[in-house]
């Protein structure tokens, strides 16, 4: 069946990452409509953060890189053609994009979990091309129309809100909950917004940045308390273990916890905002790993045992999650725009990556516009 269009042209540049450290600016083809329900969308926005890892490392846990892909994975755009069966959207509808389309058939895809679907075709995971380009092409249920009030940059940063919904639905948070996060970057900010839209009755935030701690209490104000902990005095195991037990007994006291908060979440990775936050747990609570560091650490296994608690990790997101961080960020409910700090033009997309890259407590949500 013939596909519904506006006006494409034939050029598409785009952000090619060759291999290791090593990128640049290419024309590749056009994508083409090959199925009924596919859409063609005009990247209009992206931010720019985990795909670093690629850039620098060429891997993410179990995804590699072995043949040159796209990079880019948080955007969004406007729709330019669709498939004869799309219904959703129609050509010069503004959306927001899950990056990630899964099989749809497997065990995982069926009962909800298709963030686990091996076959996903996720947006700059390796072999497959990534957002950073002119047009894109994806499935069109998993493109999500923006209402008029917001902006392309509101839809490209629906990504990482989905990504704290993901975070707060494996931690079961519910209202009157009481949640410690660890780490106050871009997604630990969120995962603390998230949670006061969700109703948790105290959000806490922890951070070794006071001017993270700070814009998580007096900018976004979505920490209720924060706390900012001394530097480990050794990095002895057994020692260090014995310090983060203590740390822990000192965040109880400062925010009257009493036996513990009823969810813990990790979004930094560091080892021992890990050992601190398991120590931090109350019995029967739930601790939910969201950030990535170094791929072994000392874990408080005992504790664990002991205290009888759920531990969770999160990835990308489930059915029902986009939508839920779509109508979030509507509502004004959750503010990402907030959270921007810098802003490049397509062409400056390297200058971007070295940005965020270099890190720091300046550098948040880096955003690279569209091709003009």
């Amino acid at each position: 069946m013939p596909s519904k269009t506006t006006t494409m042209t034939g050029e598409n540049p785009s952000f090619v990452l060759k291999a290791i450290k090593e990128v640049s600016l290419e024309n590749i083809p056009c994508p083409k409509i090959d199925g009924d329900y596919d859409v063609i969308v005009n990247i209009g926005q992206t931010a720019s953060r985990s795909d670093v890892h690629y850039w620098q490392r060429g891997r993410i846990g179990d995804f590699v890189l072995k043949s040159p892909i796209v990079l880019g994975h948080e955007s969004a755009g406007t729709v330019v053609e669709v498939g004869a069966l799309v219904k959703n959207v129609k050509p010069g509808d503004r959306v927001a994009i899950e990056p990630g389309v899964p099989c749809r058939h497997c065990n995982y895809c069926r009962s909800g979990s298709y963030n686990l679907c091996p076959d996903t075709v996720f947006a700059a995971t390796p072999p497959h091309n990534g957002t950073l380009s002119k047009y894109y092409k994806t499935a069109a249920d998993y493109c999500y129309p923006l209402p008029d009030h917001l902006s392309l940059e509101d839809g490209a940063l629906c990504e990482p809100v989905a990504v704290a919904v993901q975070i707060l639905k494996v931690g079961d948070v519910r209202p009157g909950h009481v949640v410690v996060i660890f780490g106050c970057g871009p997604i630990g900010l969120l995962v603390q917004q998230t949670a006061k839209a969700y109703a948790a009755s105290r959000v806490i935030g922890i951070d070794i940045s006071q001017k993270r701690l700070d814009m998580a209490s007096k900018v976004l104000k979505c920490a209720d308390g924060v706390f900012l902990p001394p530097s480990p005095p050794t990095n002895e195991p057994d020692a260090q273990a014995e310090w983060c037990a203590s740390i822990a007994e000192d965040i109880k006291q400062k925010f009257s916890l009493g036996e513990g908060p009823d969810v813990v979440i990790d979004a930094s990775g560091a080892a021992t905002s890990i050992q601190i936050g398991v120590n931090l747990c109350k019995k029967g609570g739930r601790y939910v790993q969201a950030g990535m560091g170094k791929e072994n650490i000392t874990f408080p296994i005992t504790t664990v045992c002991i205290r009888d608690l759920t531990i969770r990790g999160s990835i990308r997101y489930t059915s029902g999650v986009y939508p839920m961080a779509v109508e979030l960020v509507a509502s004004g409910k959750v503010t990402p725009s907030k959270l921007i700090t810098h802003r490049y033009k397509f062409e400056e997309a390297e200058t971007a990556f070295e940005v965020v890259k270099k890190g720091g407590e300046d550098v948040l949500k880096v955003l690279i516009a569209g091709v003009e």
